[in-house]
């Protein structure tokens, strides 16, 4: 704690479990695509490069879709116009940074924005549920089929050891915050604290090359904002769900838990997944080995 910042804790270690759970995901995702290339004859250098090229490329492509939904909804909900609608601008600068192509991106922005037609009424939808080892779930789904996306969701929770619950079920203990990371750049949690403390910030948290701003759901767009003013870049400025309480696994536990979240990521109606899973070091270790 920083006694002379009131109502701020700056913490080098605090949070470290979602770091730990970002770098979980992409060892899951890569040994899961490495267990599901199918034997090829002859064992052809070629035609493995090429069916992980088509994985890659799949990604990719439900990656730009999401992206692009966040820029159309951003766009109908503040107007299209990026300069005076912070959402819409992170949308936008958040897909140029995946590599979303500009055309793309702008026919979005269009499209929200009422100057295109075509746009689909989208709609956010949250489910709940339970993965393996009793971890907590929370699917946030941006969708114009709620139909479609409940099945989906749920084939995705009982292929994989997964169980739907009713809501409210675990989302008590999940609690809604702004998060926005940006890389250090030679700025201490000091530099950042001036910047960002008025605005509303509760925590810094030091995640190796980067720091990750906590605050309160309602004010992630003052400490952005402060950001941008203070001529600091950022990468990220997004809602996210904190876990209050956590649940350690083990490796294979939390083997389970990444093939799940894969799963329900893969579906295009799903947007975000939450869990409270608790992944250390070690079992980060053991999975890398």
């Amino acid at each position: 704690m920083c006694p002379d910042r009131t109502g701020v804790q700056v913490a080098s270690n605090l949070r470290q479990v979602c770091s730990r759970i970002a770098v979980g995901f992409v060892v899951s995702a890569t040994a899961h695509c490495r267990k599901g290339l199918p034997r090829m004859s002859g064992h052809s250098k070629w035609a493995t490069t090429k069916h992980k090229k088509a994985v890659i490329d799949a990604k990719r492509g439900k990656m730009f879709a999401k992206l692009i939904k966040n820029i159309e909804v951003a766009a109908r909900t503040g107007g299209g116009d990026p300069s005076g609608n912070p959402t819409l601008y992170d949308a936008i600068q958040k897909a140029k940074k995946s590599s979303v192509p500009n055309d793309n991106i702008e026919r979005a922005r269009k499209r929200g924005g009422g100057e295109e037609a075509g746009g689909a009424d989208w709609q956010t939808i949250m489910y709940e549920g339970y993965g393996p080892n009793g971890v907590a779930v929370l699917i946030e789904c941006l969708t114009d089929n709620r139909n479609r996306a409940a099945g989906e969701v749920r084939t995705a929770m009982t292929r994989n050891g997964g169980n739907m619950a009713d809501p409210g079920s675990v989302s008590y203990l999940f609690t809604r915050k702004g998060v926005v990371v940006l890389e250090k750049n030679g700025r201490t949690e000091d530099d950042l604290l001036e910047i960002v403390l008025e605005a509303g910030a509760e925590e810094i948290n030091d995640l190796g090359e980067s720091f990750e701003i906590v605050c309160e759901a309602g004010d992630l767009i003052p400490v952005r904002t402060a950001l941008v003013d203070a001529g600091v870049d950022y990468e990220s400025a997004d809602p996210d769900f904190r876990a209050s309480v956590e649940v350690p696994v083990d490796a294979e536990g939390a083997r389970k838990v990444f093939k799940l979240v894969d799963a329900l990521e893969d579906s295009d109606d799903v947007q975000n997944v939450y869990t409270n899973v608790d992944v250390s070091d070690e079992v980060l270790a053991e999975l890398d080995a």
